[in-house]
This record gives structure tokens, C-alpha cells and sequence, in this order.
């Protein structure tokens, strides 16, 4: 059965291999597609960490329940608020609010993949090509997007009042934050996930 089918993702299927990687900003997929009465003691397979594509489904779930995270929505001029919504030895799924002077800085999830729902607003997701620079992708309310452990990127938001709901496999314990040094060199910077992303070049 097709991944966005509605009704098809509550077994949280093995992804495909063409999906095995993720869908990336560019080919986001729309939240309604996904199956919204997904819990998270409906998920299979506990005893093991979950692929991209299932991560998409149940950031896309989640993202639909706003009874289960619309008391924790909040906006600062300063800071990202975020506030944790689950975590357990498999999963863990996060609720970020966005202002546009919010922005991530270039990094990674270490060895977690993730997924990004977008509900209100819209975050802009840069990729940085080492030709043309980085390279911006709008993702708009309503839309969802995975990645693998080797993908590094940069968020903010691109309008006040933006929302959206991100779920990684295994839980975050460490991300790369990334940045150019005086020597024009490309380093990496090891920090905590409990530590706010922000830019550091």
C-alpha cells in the first residue's frame, strides 16, 4: 500500500527503497495524505529505531493532533521556543515554534533521522552545494519532509508565528553545528540536543 495513502501508514510499512533516504523539502508531501489518528502506542516494532519514511508519518500524525501540543505554542523575538513532546529509547518528537529571526545554522542529527511537519506559517530549508552555494526550499503549512543521518541543513522561519512538529530516530543526543573558520575551512562542532541551534559562522 502506498505510504500516503490515508489509512496506509498506521503499520508504519518498511519504506521502499527509493524512500529509504527520505523525501527531501523539495518533494514534500501533504499532512492530510498521512493517517491523523496515529498514536504513538500504535507503533510496531519498538524494539527498533524507525526508518525515515516512518518517521514522516508519525511527525505528519502528531502535527495533526494540535490537542496534544496547542498549550505549549509560544513566541519569543529572541529565542526558538520548543518544548519536547515524547521521547523514549527509539523516538523522540518535538514541538518548535519560529519567529523569522530564528534560524537553526547550518548542522546534522549525528546518527538520527528526522522528519519536519509543518502547521502554521512556513520554515525555509537551505542545503548547501559546494557550486551554487546554499539552496533554499519554502516549505509551506500542511507539508512534511524526512531526511537521513547524513543530511545537513539549515531552518528558520519564514513567518511569524510559524509552527511545526519534528521527529527523530534514535532519540537526539548529539548534533553537528557547522561553520568557517578564519582560515576558510569547514568545522564541525559537537553540541548537546539540549543545546539551541543557532548560527555560530
Amino acid at each position: 500500500m502506498d505510504q500516503h495513502q490515508p489509512g496506509g501508514v498506521s503499520t508504519l510499512a518498511p519504506p521502499t527503497a527509493e524512500r529509504a533516504t527520505g523525501v527531501p523539502a523539495e518533494a514534500a508531501a501533504p499532512l492530510s495524505s498521512y493517517d491523523a489518528t496515529l498514536r504513538l502506542t500504535d507503533l510496531p516494532d519498538r524494539d527498533r529505531d524507525l526508518e525515515p519514511a516512518e518517521l514522516e508519518a508519525l511527525a505528519a500524525a502528531v502535527a495533526q493532533q494540535p490537542e496534544t501540543w496547542e498549550h505549549l505554542v509560544g513566541f519569543d523575538g529572541e529565542q526558538r521556543v520548543y518544548a519536547s513532546l515524547h521521547r523514549d529509547t527509539h523516538v523522540d518528537l518535538w514541538l518548535l515554534c519560529w519567529v523569522p529571526e530564528n534560524d537553526t545554522g547550518w548542522h546534522d542529527h549525528d546518527v538520527s533521522s528526522g522528519a519536519v511537519a509543518v502547521v502554521r506559517g512556513e520554515l525555509v530549508e537551505s542545503n548547501l552545494t559546494l557550486l551554487a552555494g546554499a539552496r533554499e526550499t519554502s516549505v509551506a503549512a500542511g507539508s512534511v519532509f524526512s531526511f537521513g543521518p547524513d543530511h545537513i541543513h539549515r531552518l528558520n522561519g519564514a513567518r511569524h508565528g510559524s509552527v511545526s512538529v519534528h521527529a527523530y530516530s534514535p532519540p537526539l543526543w548529539r548534533m553537528g553545528q557547522y561553520a568557517v573558520d578564519d582560515a576558510g575551512l569547514l568545522r564541525r562542532v559537537s553540541l548537546s540536543y539540549a543545546d539551541e541551534l543557532r548560527p555560530i559562522d
